[in-house]
């Protein structure tokens, strides 16, 4: 996670320190299990990483999934729970959850005709709670998460340049 991501968990959870996940959650292992899975397209996310507040804290649960789409997003306009933000394919940021869509050409994704169109989704665990007037600050802090962890694993992908993602997050609505 990078340091813009970390103040963002704490904006997201109010703790600044969390639970280790398991070693099967990893940016690399999710990269290695996903260019296993390319080219088959699916609708089913799958777990990329947990992260949890410390035993003994308030229970807090964020969990972060991968996926692959079959076409680049379309023009659709987002559902209006939704901010969208100009960073890679599309950006949907949410008060308790966020979407980052990139494409991706990379040597690791063997039969790749083109373009893979990943998504990387962080979403809050547990029952939906009032984001008060925290709106934009929690909007920003998903889009953070989410930014950071679909740049760590385009970089294990090999995209070229990165899947299209900038190197820190941007939170200006598109």
């Amino acid at each position: 996670m990078s340091a813009d991501a970390s103040k963002a968990l704490k904006v997201i959870t109010g703790a600044s320190r969390f639970e280790a996940s398991s070693k099967d959650y990893t940016v690399a292992q999710s990269a290695s299990a996903l260019a296993l899975a390319y080219p088959t397209s699916s609708t089913e996310d799958t777990n990329a990483c947990r992260i949890f507040t410390p035993i003994g804290t308030p229970h807090f649960k964020l969990v972060i999934t991968w996926g692959l789409a079959e076409n680049a997003p379309s023009d659709k306009p987002a559902a209006s729970k939704f901010t969208v933000l100009k960073m890679g394919e599309e950006t949907l940021a949410g008060t308790e959850q966020a979407y980052v869509f990139f494409a991706c050409q990379s040597d690791r994704l063997v039969g790749a005709s083109g373009e893979a169109h990943i998504v990387i989704g962080v979403e809050r665990g547990g029952m939906p709670r009032d984001p008060q007037d925290n709106v934009k600050a929690l909007k920003n802090a998903y889009a953070t998460v989410a930014h950071s962890y679909a740049l760590a694993m385009a970089k294990e992908l090999r995209c070229d340049k990165n899947g299209g993602l900038p190197p820190k997050p941007v939170l200006d609505p598109a």
